[in-house]
């Protein structure tokens, strides 16, 4: 069964006339019955009833007209779907992301590529960000946001840092006394932390702080998920340093405190340097148009990860 026998039939089964079909499909008659002839046996039941004075649809024709029709019509749009798919945009991205950026960086992302690729889907995972890593490294996922890492990345990936933005303290609410509403009141307590192993750029840089403020690190429990860590903070478990942005999770119980000489956390989005895809292209170029999307103040303090930042966008690894 061929394309062509099937537009044969459609054309027959809109005019209900050989000659009439024969004439809007630009051929004879003999050839056009001899086509349908053909069809019916290789489907093994008649499509037409035909008199010398008229032509019907059988009930199987009917019938088998309803599939017909939408298969055609839908190879008749395979080229432009393949255009679009070149072009990006239609298809699906697949981005995963640290919770940090939940906050922050992802909302804005989504939304400016949303805007640009309505007609492509976004497939949105969060995962740690070594996680993420070797996810990208095994050739799933489009890209990842990650905290930047302090050891340069796999020489197979690339890296595009996005935002920059103060570490603050959470503090249970009901800790906070008259005389101790500055952050740096509460860096000797103890902390709710990222393990190590899971996110060692985000552990470093606050144990990093703390010790480079002559501070003693007691880190009484870990989570590795921003929202639970917030929640132990309510609890009382002891007090956290997170993103600014964190301010944004307004968790009963938790007050956001500002930090003097503030650490600083750098985000950006990480991909395979081989991956092509137009998808992922477009992805690309809307994190780089999009100034919105990048904390543009230069700050050489207390850097996480290997690449500094001053008022743009920087790539670790490309070309």
């Amino acid at each position: 069964m061929d394309l062509r026998s099937l537009r044969h039939f459609l054309a027959v089964a809109d005019t209900l006339h050989f000659g009439r079909a024969a004439e809007q499909l630009g051929m004879t008659q003999p050839p056009l019955s001899q086509s349908i002839l053909a069809l019916e046996r290789e489907l093994g039941a008649p499509l037409f009833t035909r008199s010398k004075r008229s032509v019907a649809l059988t009930g199987f024709g009917r019938q088998w007209l309803a599939h017909v029709r939408p298969a055609v019509e839908g190879v008749a749009r395979l080229p432009d779907i393949a255009q679009r798919l070149r072009d990006g945009t239609t298809g699906q991205i697949g981005l995963s992301f640290v919770s940090t950026a939940d906050y922050s960086l992802l909302p804005m992302l989504v939304r400016e590529y949303a805007a640009h690729f309505p007609d492509v889907e976004i497939a949105l995972t969060e995962a740690t960000s070594d996680v993420q890593i070797a996810s990208l490294l095994e050739g799933m996922g489009d890209a990842g946001i990650i905290i930047s890492p302090d050891a340069a990345l796999p020489e197979a990936l690339s890296y595009m840092a996005l935002l920059r933005e103060p570490l603050v303290v959470a503090v249970p609410d009901n800790w906070v006394v008259p005389g101790k509403g500055r952050g740096d009141d509460w860096l000797d307590q103890p902390l709710v932390l990222f393990p190590r192993r899971v996110a060692p750029a985000f552990h470093d840089v606050v144990t990093g702080y703390l010790r480079g403020r002559g501070q003693r690190v007691e880190v009484r429990q870990e989570a590795i998920q921003m929202q639970t860590i917030i929640s132990l903070v309510s609890a009382g478990m002891g007090v956290a340093l997170v993103p600014a942005s964190l301010r944004n999770l307004a968790r009963t119980g938790v007050r956001y405190l500002d930090l003097d000489d503030a650490p600083v956390l750098e985000t950006g989005l990480a991909w395979r340097k081989a991956d092509d895809g137009a998808t992922l292209a477009g992805l690309l170029g809307v994190a780089r148009q999009h100034s919105d999307l990048i904390q543009k103040k230069p700050r050489r303090t207390r850097e996480c990860g290997g690449a500094e930042v001053q008022g743009g966008v920087t790539s670790r690894g490309e070309k």
